[in-house]
């Protein structure tokens, strides 16, 4: 089997693993999910979708966070850790306010161009947001995918450069949430269940053979 028939195969057994993956944050419009996925940044999904519906209540749109203060926020966001978030939160939202008209941007230069915004939390609004193909590398996706070998590289900006070669365009979104429910389901960092993984065939790294 050649690397790109074994790279086919993984991607055809995670469909049928999460045939119906999708984001775990909850969010409804691309401010809100710009405003998500910067607070989850070394936070829990689980976590910060406590955490939205009061934001999101008291600050239904860009407008009202661009009015706050970052010392009002805090509050409504220290639980996601990082006192830093609720800056990057008004600071990004004045942002858009006076440069965007008050709508998120939707590509990616705009989006990693606001305060706090990587390209891991611009990809994610990309894919999410606005339904652009977008590879966003996050602790599991980059753990996954140089496990199985989708990928083989040592840093994040990489693995998102191999992983759009070795997946089709039309794919980046779905492999995305499909590789995330591996590695939170399956493929865990510290004890990935090797032994029942349907993938253990065609993984070209697995942990189990580490140790």
């Amino acid at each position: 089997m050649t690397t790109k028939e074994r790279q086919a195969e993984i991607l055809k057994t995670l469909e049928a693993m999460y045939p119906d993956a999708k984001p775990e944050l909850h969010f409804t419009n691309p401010y809100e999910t710009l405003v998500a996925t910067m607070l989850s940044a070394q936070s829990t999904d689980v976590q910060v979708n406590k955490v939205t519906p009061k934001v999101f209540q008291d600050f239904p749109t860009v407008y009202d966070l661009a009015k706050t203060t970052p010392e009002e926020l805090l509050p409504y966001v220290r639980s996601c850790g990082f006192k830093s978030k609720a800056t990057n939160l008004v600071l990004a939202a004045r942002d858009i306010v006076t440069r965007f008209d008050g709508q998120v941007p939707g590509t990616l230069e705009e989006l990693t161009s606001l305060k706090g915004v990587g390209r891991k939390t611009a990809n994610v609004v990309l894919a999410n947001a606005f339904n652009v193909p977008a590879m966003a590398v996050d602790t599991h996706v980059f753990r996954v995918s140089n496990r199985l070998g989708l990928a083989d590289a040592k840093t994040v900006e990489k693995t998102e450069i191999q992983l759009m070669e070795a997946i089709p365009k039309h794919l980046w979104n779905k492999a995305h949430h499909w590789l995330i429910f591996h590695g939170r389901r399956v493929c865990k960092a510290q004890r990935p269940l090797c032994e029942t993984c349907r993938l253990k065939e065609l993984c070209k790294n697995p942990p189990a053979k580490n140790k």
